[in-house]
């Protein structure tokens, strides 16, 4: 019996969830990367009891980081 293209697609996204989710769940505990987020260039905006966050500096990083990787990866 063949796998449908479909299957396929949906084995693939279940494959990188769960990969996403073993980082997230690994990340924290891997010393020096807690700082991660929390950057000079990072916004925060704290009222009574709301708190809004808006990570500039981290997008930064992780677009020049992401941009770097894709750029081997094509080479």
């Amino acid at each position: 019996m063949e796998i449908t293209y479909w299957a396929k697609v949906f084995l693939t996204i279940g494959i990188v969830c769960v990969v996403i989710g073993l980082l997230l769940f690994l990340l924290p505990q891997v010393p020096g990367l807690n700082r991660f987020g929390h950057f000079p260039g990072d916004i925060v905006l704290e009222k009574r009891n709301v708190t809004f966050y808006f990570p500039v500096l981290t997008g930064v990083i992780l677009s020049l980081l992401l941009t770097f990787i894709l750029w081997i990866i094509s080479r």
